[in-house]
């Protein structure tokens, strides 16, 4: 027993050997991407040498639990993932099979309802958590250069992230989705010059239809993970190339301060994770998302569920503020967006940036209480839909409901 036992030992000893001798050290790029190390990669050092000097890379002695936040939207980002390419597995593209595929993965998929509900919850999770993470930036000036870009190009991943949430609210194809996309469709069209054009591209039909399904899926499962896919990879470029970026109190210059990556900021990474994936599992088994009825284009509902923060958030600057509160809102994020490029000075504290505060304040006094005016919202608009007037042989017209699909529909 024991010769076996010390063979096994010796012939796992060797294969190690063969195998750090063997192994690229350019592998431990990939658990560098994810965040599980810090430390550059050293190409000349064997793999284990190159793993163990990126694991006792230093971090900043201010490093701390609310550096976490953006490693929590990027793991919610790895879920919504995960559980999409779950979902696209039975998912069907098309107005006659999209619902009753969400009716299978939710009845006749094991665990499919918990796949889904777990998309549905991270996808509100990972908007307040990018906000907060932003928040954060914001307050600690961390967007000062030479950190413009990697600001805007967070920004930019915001708005992916609420391209993705759009996208797929309209794909359960339940009266909630259809009519709640036809009142933001009908929002959009109201913008001068770009509206119009940027709301017929997006619907693909004169109302909400089979070819705004497929506009909608197409973007969100091909085009919109390419985009996130470069905005990420940049976006950790960046960050690994200027670090992290010093609080108004911490001035970090020299390498031998701080600790090490290993094993605190990567303990640290792990607990948060998993009290993220807690409360995102928690909160997918008590509160699901149920199903409306199927998408009716000729009948309003009696009631309108949201189940996605910014469609809350939104919702509630049309219903009270109208269309123009809503652009006004927008045009207020866009101001605090661009605020690096316009604000050069090396002050830290947000009492000596007044602009930067009265931005701020307002965005997060707005955001809160269209949200909380969103959650009121129950039915849907009876504006929603207008009379289409289509012409037909000799200039008679019929009039049709908005949602009603047309002739080029699929």
């Amino acid at each position: 027993m024991n010769s076996a036992l010390a063979a096994i030992r010796r012939w796992l000893r060797e294969f190690w050997t063969d195998l750090r001798e063997s192994v690229d050290p350019s592998l431990l790029g990939v658990p560098r991407f994810l965040g599980l190390l810090y430390g550059p990669i050293d190409h000349h050092l064997r793999f284990d040498e190159a793993l163990r000097q990126a694991l006792n890379r230093r971090l900043p002695a201010h490093v701390t639990w609310r550096h976490a936040l953006g490693g929590i939207t990027y793991l919610l980002f790895v879920v919504l993932v995960v559980t999409g390419v779950l979902l696209a597995v039975y998912y069907r593209p098309s107005t006659a099979e999209a619902y009753p595929s969400i009716q299978y993965i939710m009845t006749g998929v094991t665990l499919g309802w918990l796949v889904r509900n777990l998309h549905v919850w991270s996808a509100s999770l990972i908007v307040l958590v990018t906000l907060l993470h932003l928040a954060r930036v914001f307050l600690d000036r961390a967007y000062g250069p030479p950190r413009e870009t990697n600001w805007l190009i967070g920004v930019l991943l915001l708005f992916v992230i609420l391209a993705f949430g759009a996208t797929g609210y309209l794909l359960p194809w339940d009266q909630w989705a259809y009519w709640t996309v036809a009142e933001l469709l009908n929002g959009l069209r109201a913008l001068p010059v770009v509206g119009p054009l940027a709301a017929n591209l997006l619907t693909g039909d004169v109302a909400v239809s089979g070819a705004t399904l497929s506009r909608y899926f197409a973007l969100h499962v091909i085009v919109l993970p390419w985009v996130a896919f470069g905005l990420l990879s940049l976006h950790f470029a960046l960050i690994r190339r200027h670090g992290v970026a010093p609080t108004a109190a911490v001035n970090w210059q020299h390498p031998t301060e701080g600790k090490p990556f290993f094993p605190h900021h990567l303990l640290r990474s792990f607990i948060v994770a998993v009290l993220v994936l807690a409360v995102t599992t928690t909160a997918a088994v008590l509160f699901p998302r149920s199903l409306g009825l199927h998408a009716n284009p000729y009948e309003l509902p009696d009631s309108l569920g949201t189940t996605w923060v910014p469609v809350s958030v939104s919702l509630g600057l049309l219903r009270y503020t109208t269309i123009w509160g809503f652009w006004a809102f927008t045009a207020l994020g866009v101001c605090v967006a661009l605020l690096p490029l316009f604000e050069r000075d090396a002050a830290r504290p947000l009492r000596q940036r007044p602009i930067a505060a009265a931005l701020a304040v307002a965005f997060l006094v707005g955001f809160v209480a269209a949200w909380a005016a969103g959650l009121t919202v129950h039915t849907p608009a009876p504006s929603v839909r207008p009379v289409i007037e289509l012409p037909v042989g000799d200039g008679a017209e019929v009039q049709r409901p908005e949602g009603t699909p047309g002739a080029s529909s699929p």
